[in-house]
């Protein structure tokens, strides 16, 4: 790429986000006082041209639904609740890190995961971020930990079970795309993480054994 193009490049994207600036001054003008000073104060720190930490890391699709970044992809779901459901379930989360925790390492490609119960227990939202593509993510707890899975979700109403053929079109009925998503190490899978503090940690035993 020569110097002309780079030029070019940058011009556009200061005029893109000047254009994008200004469609939310719009927005924003007949939105609280907290919220248009808010505005102008971010605007300022982002600076003329809103990329001065580089551009913005590119999202793409997860594949089937989701979203991905780098290397990550997310899973945000509300799903209905059997009457009851939400107390049987609380009862198997609070001994899921004895029971669940270390199977789900078994899968290998979770960053995290979370429930909550809404609407006076009546459904449950759940939420992951994980590696690689919704498909394979699917494939994987159906294969290497079905039974996890199924006690996980076997009070969420109309739930199939995870061997069903079902279950895939079931779990994107109710997945809902995330509108913004932030992931603060896009390109780290968690085998590469786990890799990085093991060595992290042998570097400060080394560290420590030589001071």
């Amino acid at each position: 790429m020569t110097a002309e193009t780079d030029v070019k490049t940058v011009s556009r994207q200061a005029s893109d986000f000047a254009q994008k600036v200004q469609k939310l001054r719009d927005l924003y003008a007949d939105a609280s006082d907290f919220s248009r000073a808010a505005l102008e104060k971010v605007i300022r720190a982002l600076g003329s041209d809103g990329f001065a930490s580089g551009p913005p890391a590119a999202v793409e699709s997860a594949g089937r639904i989701g979203a991905r970044e780098g290397k990550v992809s997310e899973l945000t779901a509300i799903l209905p609740l059997r009457p009851g459901g939400a107390k049987r379930m609380r009862a198997f989360l609070a001994l899921h890190g004895n029971l669940g925790n270390r199977n789900v390492d078994l899968v290998g490609t979770v960053h995290d995961m979370r429930w909550v119960f809404l609407d006076n227990d009546t459904k449950v939202l759940f939420a992951s971020t994980y590696d690689g593509d919704w498909d394979p993510y699917i494939d994987d707890f159906g294969t290497k930990i079905p039974d996890i899975l199924d006690l996980q979700f076997g009070e969420v109403e109309g739930w199939p079970g995870i061997r069903s053929p079902e279950i895939k079109d079931f779990i994107v009925r109710h997945q809902i795309p995330a509108h913004f998503w932030y992931v603060a190490s896009p390109n780290s899978t968690v085998v590469e993480t786990k890799r990085l503090e093991k060595i992290g940690k042998a570097v400060d035993e080394f560290l420590d054994n030589i001071a």
